[in-house]
C-alpha cells in the first residue's frame, strides 16, 4: 500500500509522504491503507487523514476502554535526561491498553513517594496492511521531572488509576535514578549501536548494568522494527510491535540509567511523518535543545560533570542512504559548530564527546565510511578538537589511530594516549550491540591478538557512489558482540583530565583500551 518502488526511488521521504496524503482518503485510512496518528477519545482510537503534524497527538489523560486499570501493568520503562541533567529527568513507559490518569510517583525513599506528577500519553496507531504490524495501537507515556537536586538518587514508580506504585503490594515495581552532579567527579558511561531484539542485545544489556554507568549512548538503529532501513514507505517487513519487545528487553538497564539515543537509518519509519521520525517522537522524550526539535528530534546535547555530549542525526548528511539527505538544509551543521564553540569556551567542561550513526571512518565490507559525515562534520571535529567520536552502522568494533585531515597524525596502539588539543581525533565504531555481524577485509587485531597491517582496502560512500580507498588508520578490528565503556576522570593535583576508553566483548573480556587526555587549564 506504499509508494510504488519505481516511483519511490525518485522521491524524497517528504515527497513520498505527500503522495500518500493525496492518494488515501479518510475511508481508506480506516481500512488500513496508511499509518495514521491520533488521540484516544472516548475509549476508542479514531483515525483520520494522514497526520499533518510530525508528532503523534498528545493527551494528558486519555479515557480507558473496558479494561480495569488494576489489571494493566506498565512495562518498558526508560529514562532520558532533560536539557539540564542535574535537575531534569524524563520517565517514559508503555501500557498495553489505554488507561486513566497515568502518573509518576517520586521521592527520596521507597516508603515516601508523596510527589505525584501527571504523565503525557502519546498514542501511535499502525493499521493492518502496513508491513507485518497488524492493527496495532501503542501507548507511550512520559513524565518530565524538573527541579530535582543534583547528584541525588530518587525512587520512582509509574502508575495510573487502579495501579498505584505506592501500594505496598506494588513496591517491587519501583525504580531509581540519579541526577548528574553539579561539580566534577569521576563517572562512567557506556555506548553502542545497532542493537535490535535478541539474545546478544540482552546479553550486552546485562553487562552494561554491571558497569554502573551514569548514562548510556545508543548510536542508532535501535530496535529494527523496519528491517529494510531505507527510510521509504515501500520498506518491507516493518512491524511496530518490535518496539514493545525492544523496550521490554532494555528495561533492566534503561529504568535506572538514562538511555540517550541518536537515530540511524533503521529508525526512519516513513509511515508516520515526512521525515520518518513520528514514531520516534512518540517513544522518546529527549532534550529539546537541538536546532529543530520538531524535525530533528534526535539532535541534542547535554552536560554531565566535566563532559559535554552531542547527539547528531547522520541521516541528514548520508550519501549512502539518502532518504533524509539535506533534511536540515545545513541547520544541523551550523548548530553543531555553535555548540562546539560554546563547549570549548566553557571553563568547567574538559571533554566533548560526539555520537551518531553513520561512520566517519570504518573499513567494514558492508557500509565502510560515510563521505557526507567527512565533508560536513569532520572539519568541525578537528577545528574544535573533539575528544571522542562514537559511531554505529557497521556491526563490528573498529578503532582508528589519531586522525587529522584524513591522515594518521599519530599511531595509537592499544594502551596508548591521545592528546586531541595538539594531535587529532579518535573515532570508534561500536556497532556490535546485537544485530548480525558484518565482516572486515583485513585480519582481526584486538587486545591479546594484535596483527598490525600497513594498509587496508576499503571504500567511502560519496555523492557519486562508492569510491575505493586504501587506508592506514585502522588500528583495532574485532568481530563479535561488544560495547564501549568510558571512564571519565577530572584533573587532579596537576595531572591531566582523562577519558579511559575500553572495548568490552559480550564475554566481559577487554578487547581494546586507550586514553584521551586533556591538560589542566
Amino acid at each position: 500500500m506504499g509508494v510504488p518502488e519505481p516511483l519511490a526511488a525518485r522521491m524524497s521521504m517528504a515527497e513520498q509522504h505527500e503522495y500518500l496524503r493525496a492518494r488515501f482518503s479518510r475511508r481508506t485510512m480506516i481500512r488500513g491503507g496508511a499509518v495514521t496518528l491520533g488521540a484516544v477519545t472516548g475509549g476508542a482510537f479514531v483515525p483520520g487523514a494522514v497526520a499533518q503534524a510530525a508528532v503523534p497527538t498528545r493527551s494528558a489523560a486519555p479515557a480507558t476502554g473496558t479494561v480495569d486499570g488494576a489489571h494493566v501493568a506498565p512495562f518498558g520503562r526508560h529514562l532520558a535526561y532533560g536539557d539540564d541533567p542535574r535537575t531534569e529527568m524524563t520517565v517514559s513507559w508503555q501500557v498495553p491498553v489505554a488507561v486513566r490518569k497515568p502518573f509518576v510517583r517520586i521521592g527520596a525513599h521507597p516508603w515516601n513517594l508523596s510527589r505525584r506528577i501527571e504523565a503525557e500519553v502519546r498514542t501511535l496507531y499502525t493499521p493492518a496492511g502496513v508491513g507485518a504490524s497488524g492493527d496495532h495501537t501503542q501507548y507511550y507515556l512520559h513524565a518530565a521531572l524538573s527541579h530535582l537536586r543534583p547528584g541525588t538518587t530518587y525512587y520512582y514508580g509509574v502508575g495510573h488509576q487502579g495501579f498505584d506504585p505506592a501500594d505496598a503490594r506494588l513496591t517491587g515495581t519501583l525504580g531509581t535514578f540519579t541526577t548528574a552532579p553539579d561539580h566534577r567527579e569521576p563517572f562512567t558511561f557506556t555506548a553502542f549501536g545497532d542493537e535490535g531484539v535478541g539474545y546478544h542485545g540482552l546479553a550486552n544489556n546485562s553487562l552494561l548494568l554491571g558497569q554502573n554507568p551514569a548514562f548510556h549512548l545508543h548510536a542508532g538503529d535501535i530496535a529494527y522494527a523496519d528491517p529494510a532501513g531505507a527510510g521509504k514507505t515501500s520498506d518491507t517487513g516493518f512491524d511496530s510491535r518490535v518496539w514493545d519487545q525492544f523496550l521490554a528487553q532494555t528495561e533492566s538497564v534503561a529504568k535506572s540509567v538514562p538511555w540517550m539515543p541518536a537515530y540511524g537509518n533503521h529508525d526512519m519509519e516513513a509511515w508516520y511523518a515526512p521525515h520518518g521520525y513520528g514514531g520516534e517522537q512518540a517513544r522518546w522524550n529527549l532534550p529539546g535543545n537541538g536546532p529543530d526539535p520538531r524535525n530533528l528530534p534526535g539532535v541534542y546535547s547535554f552536560v554531565h560533570g566535566n563532559t559535554a555530549v552531542i547527539a547528531l542525526d547522520a541521516n541528514d548528511v548520508s550519501f549512502e542512504i539518502p532518504a533524509n539527505l539535506g533534511l536540515s538544509g545545513g541547520t544541523q551543521t551550523r548548530w553543531l559548530e555553535a555548540r562546539l564553540k560554546e563547549y570549548r569556551a566553557a571553563k568547567d567542561i574538559d571533554f566533548v564527546v560526539v555520537f551518531f550513526h553513520h561512520c566517519a571512518y570504518c573499513t567494514s565490507t558492508a557500509h565502510a565510511s560515510e563521505g557526507g559525515v567527512r565533508r560536513e562534520w569532520v572539519p568541525l571535529f578537528e577545528k574544535y578538537t573533539v575528544d571522542l567520536v562514537i559511531n554505529g552502522h557497521n556491526h563490528q568494533y573498529e578503532r582508528t589511530d589519531v586522525l587529522k585531515g584524513g591522515e594518521v597524525v599519530k599511531k595509537l596502539p592499544i594502551g596508548a594516549t591521545a592528546y586531541p588539543e595538539t594531535e587529532g581525533v579518535v573515532y570508534v565504531t561500536a556497532g556490535a550491540a546485537g544485530r548480525s555481524l558484518y565482516a572486515f577485509s583485513a585480519p582481526l587485531s584486538y587486545e591479546g591478538h594484535e596483527q598490525e597491517v600497513d594498509s587496508v582496502a576499503s571504500f567511502v560512500n560519496t555523492a557519486a557512489g562508492k569510491a575505493d580507498e586504501t587506508v592506514t588508520w585502522s588500528r583495532v578490528r574485532y568481530l563479535d558482540y561488544s560495547f564501549l565503556r568510558v571512564d571519565v576522570a577530572p584533573a587532579a593535583r596537576g595531572r591531566s583530565a582523562t577519558l579511559t576508553v575500553s572495548g568490552i566483548a559480550e564475554t566481559g573480556a577487554r578487547i581494546d583500551h586507550f586514553t584521551v587526555a586533556r591538560r589542566v587549564r
